[in-house]
């Protein structure tokens, strides 16, 4: 569970907007241990973005770089990609939502015995591709968005 940050500019070229943008993410990662740093498996997730909630669907890979020991601390690298559903997500504004490709690259800490449950902090940065089908206003011949949302992505969790 962690927050997804970043700015957003929206508008055009005569009334630009710039925001800052805070929203919730909710993953887990279930599979297998390969080796003692190696660990693979999918994942599900949610995204409430402010536009838009998606549900990543995917793979992720663990590496663990620094030497497995009887230390409570250890390093990590991450990578996840797949793709973001709209499944659960419902517009007042008559938008519909596609989802798209999802990649998450990032490093993380895990505090914990090896071999025991553990706490981590993951940091990684992602993106989430989404399409947006607009309804059309007067005098208009086409609405739709293709939005990238890129993220700084902070997580806490448990390791198992």
């Amino acid at each position: 569970m962690g927050g997804l940050f970043g700015r957003v500019v929206s508008g055009n070229n005569l009334n630009e907007v710039v925001e800052n943008r805070t929203n919730l993410s909710v993953q887990t990662l279930n599979g297998v241990r390969l080796s003692k740093r190696v660990a693979v498996g999918g994942l599900v997730g949610l995204d409430w973005y402010t536009g838009a909630l998606l549900t990543p669907v995917g793979v992720g890979a663990r590496y663990q770089f620094t030497r497995p020991s009887d230390q409570n601390l250890s390093a990590f690298v991450s990578a996840d990609a797949g793709y973001g559903f709209s499944w659960f997500d419902k517009s007042s504004t008559g938008y519909i939502v596609r989802g798209g490709l999802m990649l998450n690259p990032g490093v993380g800490i895990r505090l914990g015995k090896p071999g025991r449950g553990g706490f981590t902090v993951t940091f990684s940065y992602k993106r989430q591709e989404a399409q947006v089908e607009k309804p059309l206003r007067w005098g208009e011949i086409k609405r739709d968005e293709t939005r990238i949302y890129n993220r700084l992505s902070i997580r806490v969790g448990v390791s198992l």
